[in-house]
């Protein structure tokens, strides 16, 4: 199972809240509407309780999740999210939630397939993004312009057998590269990820916003594959990449169905807000140690997120064509997909249950789905 992992804090948000009440929702069977959203709101005992791992909170690739709780949006839907976050060494957001550890997981839409493919039903409720948001960033000295030139290399991933190491897989690939043409090792993220480029130890390293913003600030490398925009993703891929997401387990939903409108009212609102709104404004509604560390200022910050802001989806709907791409990475990185209906493994119900609740138009052609 791939791992996104990441190095930071163990628990954010609302690290007070009750954790009994998710075992106590009621399903409801109906999309919130309104009138219930407010009610909700307005008496606080009678939010259920969601718990929901990240898969590296303090990235940019991940940040509606925290801008979700900056806005208010989760208090404002009637529902109490308590966020978290991947530590390194530990279990990853997508496994927690398989497990039942936490409800929701925000992590990649491909790990619906990756479960599916072993028996477990895990759908998509929501998409965030419609490309990676990776670049694979590598020395000057390297002389690395594209994925072909991997090949005798060394490339810093996440973690081995991570998002990260696959889509490299993939890339690499596609310009006819195997993965025993090149050498793959672990570096994380951040400053572990940057200390392999500066020692040598890593020709190239896939990673994401901030670290691709302070590798440049420091001269020590230079993007030769470009998957933070959905232009460079079908440039790459051969189409949208549906990249974050929220996944959780199918009965989970089932029995918790105005729990999950809510988060997704929260989410869906927040991309609206992403999209009217500026780098910095969002950068604003951040925590400061996220925008603003060891390894970036908050200039940096704002004007990478400026470049990569495109990769949020406006409206939260599945793009069409982007479960297919999904699929056909997974067959060529060796996932047996044959007995999986892509329509089974997201859903864009909750989706547009939230844009009628708030008037908004989907601006995202849509994949279809089954629900």
């Amino acid at each position: 199972m791939m791992k996104h992992k990441i190095y930071v804090a163990a628990t954010v948000g609302a690290v007070a809240l009750s954790l009994a009440a998710c075992g106590n929702n009621s399903a409801a069977s109906s999309p919130a509407t309104a009138g219930s959203a407010s009610a909700a709101a307005a008496d606080s005992s009678a939010m259920p309780t969601v718990k929901l791992m990240v898969g590296g909170i303090d990235k940019q690739i991940y940040l509606p999740y925290q801008l979700a709780e900056g806005l208010g949006n989760y208090q404002k839907y009637g529902v109490k999210v308590e966020l978290s976050t991947e530590q390194n060494g530990g279990v990853g957001a997508e496994d927690a939630m398989a497990s039942g550890q936490v409800d929701m997981a925000g992590a990649w839409y491909i790990h619906t397939v990756d479960f599916q493919s072993k028996g477990k039903n895990v759908i998509n409720l929501v998409q965030l993004s419609g490309a990676p948001g990776e670049r694979i960033m590598c020395s000057p000295k390297a002389n690395v312009h594209s994925a072909a030139d991997l090949r005798g290399k060394t490339v810093g991933v996440t973690d081995l057998g991570s998002g990260t190491d696959e889509l490299t897989q993939f890339i690499a690939s596609q310009a006819g590269v195997t993965k025993k043409d090149y050498h793959t090792i672990a570096v994380g993220a951040g400053a572990t990820a940057i200390a392999a480029i500066q020692r040598g130890s890593a020709d190239c390293v896939m990673t994401t916003q901030p670290t691709v913003g302070a590798l440049e600030s420091k001269n020590l490398a230079v993007p030769a594959v470009d998957l933070a925009t959905s232009d460079g993703a079908k440039a790459a891929l051969g189409g949208a990449w549906p990249a974050a997401g929220v996944l959780a387990r199918a009965d989970w939903v089932s029995a918790h169905q105005d729990a999950a409108q809510k988060v997704v009212d929260a989410l869906v609102d927040t991309l609206h807000w992403i999209s009217t709104h500026s780098a910095a404004e969002i950068a604003d509604k951040l925590p400061a140690s996220f925008v603003q560390n060891a390894t970036i200022s908050k200039d940096q910050y704002v004007s990478a997120l400026n470049t990569d802001k495109a990769q949020f989806l406006p409206d939260g709907i599945m793009p069409a064509g982007g479960p297919k791409v999904i699929f056909a990475m997974e067959k060529q990185n060796g996932v047996d997909t044959s007995k999986i209906n892509f329509t089974d493994t997201f859903t864009n119900k909750y989706v547009d249950a939230a844009l009628k609740l708030e008037g908004y138009s989907a601006t995202t052609t849509p994949a279809g789905s089954n629900g």
